[in-house]
């Protein structure tokens, strides 16, 4: 999904994170540590120095021994991430709007800022948190710390997800986001005046290079990501347009909304600093998501309403910037 890349794809539990790499020539001497911690932002620089004294990092089939090592452009590295140290996750009452359950999964419309899954700085208040109280039955592919997360969006983007309860229909579900068969459609309000109906951004998506904290379109170190999009409606500075995802990378439509100079209207990571309403996330509404029912083969489609704050904006800007 839209993070949704990351999206997860039913891996075992218990099991070392392997991350390959390719030193591109822009990267040439840079220490070993530094270029890891570029790469891999959800790991701090003193971790992943950690991890090279512990043997789990490679140089060209060669275990690093210092993570002051000077790299050569095409070195590959492997990096190997132990699994996490499970946690004691609490169940809480939070209220869940959920569109649909049964014995095998529910959908959920999570809203603007709700974390998916417990993490470093987040381990309350996430909407897993939220499902242990409401059902004790979930899936356990992904581990203690993300029962029953098949994929997840953005804190700060809202809108539908899917959750398992059984392993076997996490597997299914995890089967047609992996082979692209799971139509996924949001609802953004972008910057700037689209003149095109509608396009295709096809461009490979990666960690940004200058900045850990960020995806990029790169095309080194990347994954293959592709976004359609199709204009909604104008306005005199802003496009309210509709996204479709056919891969599902790490901020996939902010990254490619940004790339072609419409970024995601309050976005704090691609967009301005600032922004006229005083958004402090961004405008982006997964509103429709389909699957086969794991269990049943059932061909099933939801989609959920726009959130208030969305509405609200659109009803500004048709009385203020109608073109």
């Amino acid at each position: 999904m839209e993070e949704s890349d990351l999206f997860l794809e039913g891996e075992e539990p218990e099991r070392e994170a392997v991350h390959r790499f390719t030193v591109p020539l822009d990267s040439a001497g840079s220490r070993l540590d530094v270029f890891v911690t570029e790469n891999l932002a959800e790991h701090t620089r003193s971790y992943i120095q950690k991890l090279i004294e512990e043997g789990r990092v490679e140089v060209s089939g060669r275990l690093a021994v210092k993570a002051n090592l000077r790299l050569a452009a095409g070195q590959e590295i492997v990096v190997r991430i132990p699994p996490p140290a499970e946690l004691e996750l609490e169940a809480e009452d939070i209220p869940l709007d959920i569109v649909f359950e049964d014995d095998y999964l529910l959908v959920v419309n999570k809203p603007q800022g709700m974390v998916v899954h417990p993490a470093a700085g987040n381990y309350s208040g996430t909407l897993v948190n939220a499902l242990l109280y409401h059902c004790h039955d979930l899936s356990g592919i992904n581990g203690v710390a993300r029962p029953g997360i098949v994929h997840r969006i953005d804190k700060d983007t809202s809108g539908l997800l899917v959750v398992a309860k059984t392993d076997q229909a996490h597997s299914g579900l995890a089967e047609q986001i992996k082979s692209h068969t799971m139509p996924r459609r949001y609802l953004a309000l972008l910057q700037g005046v689209m003149p095109e109906p509608g396009g295709t951004v096809d461009a490979p998506i990666g960690r940004d290079p200058k900045d850990r904290k960020k995806m990029a379109v790169v095309h080194v170190n990347s994954k293959p990501a592709i976004t359609h999009y199709t204009v909604r409606e104008r306005f005199w500075e802003h496009t309210y347009a509709e996204c479709r995802l056919e891969t599902g990378r790490t901020h996939q439509i902010r990254v490619h909304m940004a790339y072609i100079s419409h970024s995601v209207l309050g976005d704090p990571l691609y967009g301005p600093h600032k922004n006229k309403f005083g958004l402090e996330g961004q405008a982006l509404h997964a509103a429709l998501l389909g699957f086969v029912h794991p269990a049943s083969g059932e061909v099933m489609e939801f989609t959920a309403p726009l959130p208030g704050y969305f509405q609200h904006l659109l009803a500004e800007l048709r009385q203020g910037e109608k073109r």
